[in-house]
């Protein structure tokens, strides 16, 4: 996964360090290519190991705080699957994000597929506007465009990562919460 470097992101990225009372937040938007580089190459082939092969789909957990009866899909699947090449470019995104973790042992039930975009821009904003406040709202804008530049977000998969603590890389002491989304455009061949 390469990095591709992005002048509003980094703007962003240093408005999303934000310090509330005794609070602080750090954020960070980034974008990735799905273009494997030579490491990737091999872990990828470790992790479609013998007798798994990358369209094979695996089962995915429910999205966080998300009733199916709000969606009004009670006859839907019972769950949302991925296939194994989607779920190692989330893995291989979060190793390039967090490159002091290794997260190729993170399970398909780690993550989520979110029911929408909107869901996602509402779970985002509540979170921020509540700790930021005016301050993060007069960001949102700018946040959302430079996403919607960068992905087009109507066309993207939209997936959540949802570790156990022990997993989480921001799972420490003192941190209220954290998130990680993940906007896929397969035809872009690109993740923010």
């Amino acid at each position: 996964m390469k990095l591709l470097e992005s002048s509003r992101f980094e703007a962003i990225n240093n408005a999303l360090c934000i310090k509330t009372g005794d609070s602080k937040i750090v954020g960070r938007i980034e974008s990735y290519s799905c273009k494997m580089a030579g490491g990737e190459k091999a872990m990828y082939k470790r992790f479609n190991s013998e007798g798994i092969h990358p369209n094979d789909l695996q089962a995915l957990s429910p999205p966080q705080g998300y009733s199916r009866s709000v969606s009004g899909d009670e006859d839907g699947p019972l769950c949302d699957t991925i296939s194994r090449k989607s779920l190692f470019y989330l893995i291989a995104t979060l190793n390039s994000a967090f490159p002091d973790y290794d997260f190729m042992d993170a399970k398909s039930h780690e993550f989520s597929k979110e029911p929408s975009l909107q869901w996602v821009m509402n779970a985002i904003d509540t979170n921020l506007s509540a700790t930021a406040g005016e301050y993060y709202r007069s960001l949102r804008q700018q946040l959302w465009a430079a996403v919607e530049d960068e992905i087009n977000m109507k066309e993207c998969d939209i997936y959540s990562y949802n570790p156990d603590l022990a997993s989480d890389p921001f799972g420490e002491d003192g941190c209220l919460w954290s998130f990680n989304y993940f906007l896929y455009n397969k035809k872009l061949k690109r993740i923010v």
